[in-house]
Formats: structure tokens, C-alpha cells, sequence
């Protein structure tokens, strides 16, 4: 299901770049994200895809049962954790509905004239969105491979053989990810760039330890036992920190931290921003260090 939003009185929509994402709040304590696949361009209109979940966890559902023209939305963002970097030629790969924050970086691609490859998987040909607007573009090399039809995606001819000018984007479902990541092992470093839509499927709270939080602004201790998260406590403290996704996949929550070794638990920071320990985003991460300092 596509949608289009526009503000209420006409006037223009804040900028956006190829692989920027919004949330959405669909209902009272109900905020998804979603990609923008429009055009950057388009200073009135921004275009989003959404896919009904079975089962749903009330997000998708509601949108397509309740959303009709005129229908009034509240918006934060756009915020972009996926940014297209330059570089000679690009391979993208894209799994389902991990097609729109694809469809925008293969359109800014190939107006740039950069040689681009887009292998497109989906379990269907008459699933798969956007077809016919990416066989439009020119200058690449597109490989539309409904599973039903050709089977998994031949990940190993594509990424077979690492190469030091290519960019690699992917976003999809996690069995997609993880072969793609598996078979990029090899690749130069920051070659792969990596969009989730959920979490991986891993535990998100230690089962061991306790750490202390001091808060560098205000002077407080705060203890963060290892049944809670450190988000919760933070909020518990009387701090507003904004959020979204609290499950580490957006990056709205990001501290600064001035002292002390974060255990980062998140899906979106590179590892030069984990190993630098200057930010951590406390929804899913805690502390390697018994005390951690956060500029707060």
C-alpha cells in the first residue's frame, strides 16, 4: 500500500535525503518507522510504502483498514541513519519491502550516471512494488528475482569478489541481512551498509551485573540493574530523552557519553562510531565499564 503525505495547509516538507525514514504515529503508543521512496525533490509530497504484516502488531493493520484521503497524521523526522555515500559503482540488494529506502538511492544513482547493479528478491512477481518504475531508470543493471520463480537470491554471484570502488546497500528480511553480511566478510571495511526493520533476534538485557549511569550535566548517580533497561532508568529519573523505536534501530535516542565503555546493543551505529565510545543509544545498550558518564 502506497501512501502520500502532505501538511494540512500546503506548505513545504522538511528535506530529506536517499535512505531517510519517518515515524509515524499511527495511534495512541503506536509510532513505526518508514522509508521515504519518494523524491527528495518533491518539497510538498513524501511517499512511504506499507506492507500488511501477518500477523500484524496493529501498526499495518491500521494503516490499511483506517487510513483514507484526508485522514490526519502526526509525523517526526525525517531522520536518516542510512546515508548514501559516493563512491565509483554500487551494488544494491533488496528483500520485500526492503525495497524502499533502496528505490530513491538507485534513483539519485543513476542521475549522477554511476554504474549501479539492484538485485530485487521477493516471494512473488506480483508482491514485489516499484518494478515497473525501476525499469525505467537507466545506466544499471537490474535483477528482479521473485523466489517463487528463480529460487534465493545467487548472493555469491553478485558479491563473489570483493571489490575496493563499490558500495554495497542492503535492507530486507533477516535471513537476507545475514547472508549478505556473511558473504561481505571479506569485502573492504565500510563497504556494507545495512538497513533493519526490526531488531535482530537476540536478547536485549544482561543476565549478569549491575552498572552505574552518572549524569555529567546534573551530577546524579543513577544504578542500572540487569533487568532494566538504561532508557527506562533514565526516564524514571525525571530525564526526557526522545525515542521512537526502543529497539535500537532508529538512532532517535543517541547520548553523548563522556566517560566509560558502552556495550552497544544497537543495529545501526558503525563500528568506528563503537569503537570511538563517544555516543551510545540507551533504549538496548549498557555498559562494559562499571560506571558510565553520559552528557546529561
Amino acid at each position: 500500500m502506497g501512501l502520500e503525505l502532505c501538511t494540512e495547509d500546503g506548505t513545504e516538507l522538511p528535506e530529506w535525503t536517499a535512505g531517510a525514514h519517518i515515524d509515524l504515529e499511527i495511534a495512541d503508543h503506536i509510532v513505526r518507522q518508514y522509508s521515504l521512496c519518494g523524491s527528495p525533490a518533491d518539497k510538498y509530497r513524501w511517499r512511504i510504502a506499507v506492507l500488511r504484516e501477518h500477523p500484524s502488531r496493529g501498526g499495518s493493520e491500521l494503516i490499511h483498514d483506517k487510513f483514507e484521503v484526508g485522514h490526519v497524521v502526526s509525523v517526526n523526522g525525517p531522520r536518516n541513519n542510512f546515508e548514501l555515500v559516493d563512491v565509483p559503482r554500487y551494488i544494491f540488494i533488496a528483500g520485500g519491502i526492503g525495497i524502499t529506502p533502496i528505490l530513491p538511492m538507485v534513483h539519485e544513482v543513476a542521475a549522477r550516471g554511476k554504474p549501479w547493479t539492484l538485485v530485487y528478491g521477493g516471494r512473488t512477481r506480483g508482491s514485489m512494488a516499484f518494478v515497473d518504475e525501476l525499469r525505467g531508470l537507466r545506466g544499471g543493471d537490474l535483477h528482479v528475482i521473485p523466489q517463487d520463480e528463480h529460487g534465493l537470491l545467487d548472493l555469491k554471484h553478485f558479491l563473489g569478489n570483493p571489490q575496493a570502488d563499490t558500495a554495497v546497500y542492503c535492507c530486507g528480511p533477516e535471513p537476507l541481512l545475514d547472508a549478505v553480511e556473511g558473504r561481505c566478510t571479506t569485502w573492504p571495511s565500510g563497504a556494507l551498509h545495512l538497513e533493519r526493520f526490526a531488531p535482530r533476534p537476540v536478547s536485549r538485557v544482561r543476565s549478569d551485573g549491575e552498572f552505574e549511569v552518572r549524569l555529567a550535566q546534573s551530577g546524579k548517580t543513577l544504578c542500572v540493574p540487569a533487568n532494566r533497561e538504561l532508557l527506562d532508568v533514565l526516564e524514571d529519573a525525571g530525564l526526557t530523552i526522545d525515542n521512537s523505536c526502543r529497539a535500537g534501530i532508529c538512532g532517535t535516542c543517541e547520548v553523548r557519553v563522556v566517560e566509560g565503555v558502552p556495550e552497544h546493543r544497537d543495529d545501526i551505529l558503525s563500528e568506528e562510531e563503537r569503537s570511538s565510545n563517544e555516543i551510545i543509544l540507551p533504549c538496548v545498550s549498557r555498559s562494559r565499564s562499571p560506571v558510565l558518564v553520559l552528557d546529561l
